[in-house]
């Protein structure tokens, strides 16, 4: 049965000042017990902590985070550098799944360059499978960029056919595509979703004052930032859904991500999308 949790890369600054331990008791006692690990240094003492919140609390690691660059990138290991470590890393978590988080930039230098990155993580995906660990790759919006008339995304699935996806809704609404559509179209292929709302705000007070006082640079600041991230029903997607698509698509893990909070608190705004999801109907996957 698939399961709802939550993409921790939101808690790396409690994990940083509170521990593991203490992170992982605050999100059991709002009732997500699911976790991604992700742009959290992976120490032996923060991996004990975590495996500790496993015992006390009945947490489980869904998936790790990785890097294919020199030097992981993202506060994250790298695959080519530490390939051993991320194997330990799953042993220790009793997790079997990692992901990338976003491709190199100098991917998109070239054609060359992104088939090269391709290729490499495809090669990734067939080691770890031998180590019985599935790797994702997780998209953003400009794997809806077209080279030579071909999505970025579809140039991965189709030159990457052991690496599976980690597809985030609210990147690919960003990316001018239809969520439920796009889950549609990978089904087989899915191994993570990220469950992200997208949300269209209106300009502060200070846009206008720049509008009235004629600083039309600083109100198309402000105009450029109306798109912004959203707890799960506070925004436009629709999440019944994508939760459907995702799960008829393979997803094994369905993780709440809100990168920005906007002044919120973080654990009051997983506690919005976590009830926002029960209401849906979907409480007994948490």
């Amino acid at each position: 049965m698939a399961r709802l949790g939550v993409q921790a890369m939101m808690l790396k600054r409690d994990v940083a000042e509170n521990g593991a331990y203490a992170t992982w008791e605050r999100l059991s006692d709002i009732g997500l017990r699911v976790v991604e690990v992700s742009q959290i240094d992976l120490t032996e003492g923060t991996r004990d902590e975590i495996v500790r919140a496993g015992d006390d609390f009945g947490m489980i690691v869904a998936a790790i985070s990785a890097g294919m660059g020199p030097t992981g990138g993202g506060g994250n290991d790298s695959l080519r550098e530490s390939f051993d470590k991320i194997v330990a890393d799953c042993r220790a978590l009793g997790s079997r799944r990692v992901r990338i988080g976003m491709l190199p930039m100098t991917a998109l230098a070239s054609k060359d360059a992104l088939l090269s990155f391709i290729a490499d993580a495809n090669e990734m995906a067939r080691r770890l499978a031998d180590e019985g660990i599935i790797l994702s790759y997780h998209n953003h919006h400009v794997e809806f960029a077209r080279v030579d008339g071909q999505l970025i995304l579809d140039l991965i699935r189709n030159e990457a056919p052991d690496l599976k996806l980690e597809l985030d809704v609210h990147w690919i609404q960003r990316g001018g595509m239809d969520p439920v559509t796009v889950l549609e179209k990978y089904a087989g292929a899915i191994d993570l979703v990220h469950l992200k709302d997208y949300r269209i705000g209106l300009p502060p007070a200070e846009a206008f004052d720049a509008l009235a006082a004629g600083d039309h640079a600083t109100w198309a600041e402000h105009w450029s930032r109306l798109v912004q991230f959203a707890e799960v029903g506070r925004g436009t997607l629709d999440f019944a859904g994508v939760i459907e698509a995702g799960i008829a698509g393979g997803a094994e893990y369905l993780l709440i991500e809100q990168d920005e909070q906007y002044g919120r608190d973080i654990y009051d705004c997983l506690a919005d999308s976590r009830a926002h999801l029960v209401e849906l109907g979907y409480g007994d996957l948490f």
